[in-house]
């Protein structure tokens, strides 16, 4: 599938801004199932600076300065992205979860690059809730995408989606208590439960084409970014499950950036200079597609 996907964001100031420094995490990756064949990022007012570099994580980040004073702040990002649909490789699914510890398989040649990702992060410490939630998908034995999938059908099935019920500093404890939360929630907690049990698992941000209720024209810039996992399996495979959605990621999803948790890849970040005490953000995003292949 072709897609065009345009992400704005949008911060309004009660009071000038002299300065606004700015990293923003919205470029699609290039990918063997996932090719990049334009990217632009706009920002208004003009950037004194702005330059793109690839990060810890080979992910595009874009830096950006602007330094004329101003109250609203607007960054763009316009990409056209072609999405294949990914091998799947049974012997990779079939594995027993118990082998696909990074830590465990020297053996294995790509496991030092995933060691990363079965470690603490700031946003996903080890939780004993978490690890207690996992265990009863990681039964002994069971193959890695059967345990890892069955886990995102009881994240999907146990928790409601309901914007508002968390925010950006949520804990995993938060969400066990509230039941609910949004897609980073979702990611997180399962985050939380494969890696207390050695599984390495990274934090997936990107996109998801949406399709409307039948009858029904889309709606230009009703989408939203979204979040998701991918599980490392020995042999440089990584298994992408989305629990939000109660899916494997397929064609739909238009990767941008991985880490560890939403603090390494949010789609923009920064700091500003002003003696503003309130400060309003909108956020749009559209994923129009363009047709297949």
């Amino acid at each position: 599938m072709r897609y065009h996907v345009r992400h704005t964001t949008v911060y309004t100031y009660d009071d000038d801004v002299t300065d606004s420094y700015g990293v923003a995490h919205v470029t699609p990756r290039e990918l063997p199932w996932q090719q990049v064949s334009g990217h632009e990022v706009s920002v208004m007012p003009g950037a004194t600076d702005q330059h793109a570099w690839s990060d810890h994580y080979g992910n595009t980040a874009t830096y950006f300065q602007v330094d004329e004073v101003h109250r609203v702040l607007r960054i763009e990002a316009n990409s056209d992205v072609v999405v294949l649909t990914e091998e799947r490789h049974e012997w990779a699914d079939a594995q027993p979860w118990e082998s696909c510890r990074p830590r465990e398989r020297s053996d294995v040649a790509d496991a030092w690059s995933a060691v990363e990702f079965a470690l603490e992060s700031d946003l996903v410490p080890r939780n004993e809730r978490a690890f207690a939630y996992g265990a009863a998908s990681l039964t002994p034995g069971r193959p890695v995408a059967e345990a890892a999938l069955d886990l995102m059908h009881r994240i999907h099935e146990d928790f409601e989606y309901e914007q508002g019920a968390t925010t950006v500093s949520s804990t995993i404890d938060d969400l066990f208590e509230a039941q609910a939360g949004v897609c980073q929630d979702f990611a997180h907690l399962t985050l939380a439960c494969l890696r207390s049990h050695g599984l390495a698992a990274r934090y997936v941000s990107g996109y998801l084409a949406t399709d409307p209720p039948p009858g029904r024209e889309r709606i230009v810039g009703a989408d939203a970014s979204h979040a998701w996992v991918a599980v490392w399996v020995p042999g440089g495979t990584w298994l992408a499950i989305d629990p939000t959605n109660d899916q494997r990621a397929g064609e739909r999803y238009v990767t941008t950036a991985w880490g560890r948790d939403y603090s390494d890849v949010p789609p923009v970040k920064g700091v500003i200079f002003s003696e503003a005490t309130s400060s309003k953000l909108a956020v749009e995003v559209d994923v129009a597609p363009l047709g297949a292949l």
